[in-house]
This record gives C-alpha cells, structure tokens and sequence, in this order.
C-alpha cells in the first residue's frame, strides 16, 4: 500500500469515526409542571381524607371479619376495579419493568394491608394510624442514599417540627407492655410503605408507567398475595352484615383503589422526601376520626402533636408551591 493511500485510508477511518452516533442517553423521566404540582398536593389532600377516615372502618369492621380475609378482599376488589376502569378508557396495560411492579405490590399493597390490620386487633384506630406515618421519617435517608434527594433548608424545620408531634401523640416514655406488639406491627407497616415509595420512584426513573396502570398492576400483585396468606392462616367466619358490606365498598374504592391513584400520581410529580411528609395529615384525619366516632379522645399531648405536624405540613407546602 502506497503511503498516500495510507494516508487517504487513515482519513477516511478518522471521517468514519467522526459521523459515528454518540451513545443513547438514559431516559429520563417527564419534567412536572407547576400545574401538575399543585394537582399532586391536591391529591395528597384527597388521599389524607380518605385514609384517615379509612383508620376508623378498617378498626371496626374487625367485628365482623378477619384482618387477613379484608386485606385481600378489599385490595382485590380495589385492583378488579382499577382494570376495568382501565379497559373501559382502553388504556394500555402494558407492564414496565415488571419484576420492580411485583416487588411494589408485595410491599405497597401487601406486607403494608396485613401489617396494619394486625395492629388494629390490639391497638386504637388513632394511635395505629399514627405509628404507620412514621414511614416519613424511613424515606427521608433512603430517598437521600438511593437518588441523592437532600433535605435542605426549611424542610429541616418542617422535619424537626414533625417529629416532635409524633413523639408528643406516641409517648414513648409511657408505653404499655400490652401495646408493644400492635405498636410493632404498626411501625413495620410504615417500614414497608417507606421501601415501597423508594421501589415506585425507582421505577419512575428508570421504566415511567402512567399512575392508573402502576396502581392497578401493583395492587393486584399485593392482592394475590394476600389472597394466598387468607387461604392459608385460619380465621373467623365471614359476617356478612350491612357495616361488612359497606366497608368492603368504601375501602375498594375509596381507600384502595382511589387514594392509592392518588398517592402514585403525587409521588410522580414530587419528590419521595416531600410527597411521604405531606402524608402526615392522614393520621390527623385518622385521630380526629377516632375521637368522633370511636371515643379515642387525645390528651393535651397528642393534639399539640398534631398542631406541631400541622405546621409542618404548612412549611412543606409553602416551599412547594415556591417550586
């Protein structure tokens, strides 16, 4: 070969690399909008209304049914509905990232059901309800180690402020021996939502699903599960009452099928950190309820608690709303 081939060889290979297309970049997930921020913290409202009410029927309709056999009736029906809904509107129900969907039920809908209707044999609607959304204070360090989401300014305040409410409504000097397992069971509950808001922002990252079909998918993973724990821990007969009839309807749409929809689709549009404390005012919803309904009435303690977590909430939205 001649060296002004060489040459014209040479070029061509260095052309050749030049017009070679650069590597594909990540996906990376739809940047929220200022209005789909405020739908996000609207939905959080709607969410906390509709489970803190929700503490009040999943404590009495135990009356009637055992906490294995609800949790997967509820979430079942909750799930059947979502996917009707879904083939109704002929959305697509294609999953992404499956196995990270699957994992999400099992956590989400669930380990989180049977958890908390275990800590509502022993404990009362308000106190469960509370120790569950110590979930908040789970996600701040996990979403802080898995997506480098830093706590910053005053949403140190508004954390510190938190936290102090909680330990003014739990008491923690004060336990009673005989609440230790609900207790238990309670702070576990949250323990698995706060792994299971870490596992829906990984999906959002890196395989984005719409919130309906996230809902739907999760829900039924966790359902058929729980369907699998009823059918195989002994419990009581189901009574088929009218409250029993009722709850069942109230959780399947509302509490499950509902705020779960309502949950994801804010958990896509804020961060885990921000979304998981904006959550604190279900258990307010869920003490008040039990005040008015169940006669748990809260001591001095508990409600200036609840003050403390109110303008913590503030402080969060507030900053929110600034973007």
């Amino acid at each position: 070969m001649s060296s002004s081939q060489h040459v014209s060889s040479s070029a061509s290979k260095s052309l050749l690399k030049g017009v070679e297309p650069p590597p594909t970049p990540r996906a990376r997930p739809p940047a929220t909008t200022e209005r789909q921020r405020r739908l996000a913290l609207l939905a959080l409202a709607g969410m906390a209304v509709g489970w803190g009410y929700n503490w009040v029927v999943m404590k009495s309709v135990l009356a009637y049914v055992g906490p294995f056999d609800f949790s997967a009736l509820r979430t079942l029906f909750g799930a059947l509905l979502l996917l009707a809904v879904l083939l109704v509107l002929r959305r697509p129900l294609k999953i992404r990232a499956w196995p990270r969907v699957v994992l999400l039920g099992i956590l989400q809908t669930g380990a989180f059901s049977a958890l908390i209707q275990l800590a509502l044999l022993q404990g009362g609607a308000g106190k469960t309800s509370i120790l569950v959304y110590t979930m908040p204070f789970w996600v701040v360090p996990m979403a802080w180690l898995a997506f480098g989401e830093r706590v910053r300014g005053l949403q140190w305040v508004a954390l510190a402020l938190a936290g102090a409410g909680l330990m003014l409504i739990l008491e923690p000097w004060s336990l009673k021996q005989s609440n230790l397992l609900s207790e238990f069971l309670a702070i576990s509950a949250g323990l698995c939502w706060a792994l299971a808001t870490i596992v829906a922002k990984w999906i959002r990252r890196d395989a984005p699903m719409d919130a309906l079909p996230l809902t739907a998918w999760q829900m039924l993973f966790g359902a058929l599960a729980l369907c699998l724990a009823a059918w195989l821990v002994p419990e009581r007969p189901i009574d088929p009452a009218p409250y029993f009839i009722g709850a069942l309807a109230y959780n399947a749409l509302i509490a499950t099928a509902i705020a779960w929809f309502l949950w994801l689709f804010a958990l896509q549009h804020l961060s885990a950190g921000l979304a998981s404390m904006s959550s604190l005012g279900v258990p307010v919803v869920g003490v008040l309820a039990g005040w008015l309904q169940l006669g748990e009435q809260p001591g001095m303690l508990e409600l200036g608690g609840m003050v403390l977590i109110a303008v913590a909430l503030l402080i969060i939205t507030r900053r929110s709303n600034r973007g």
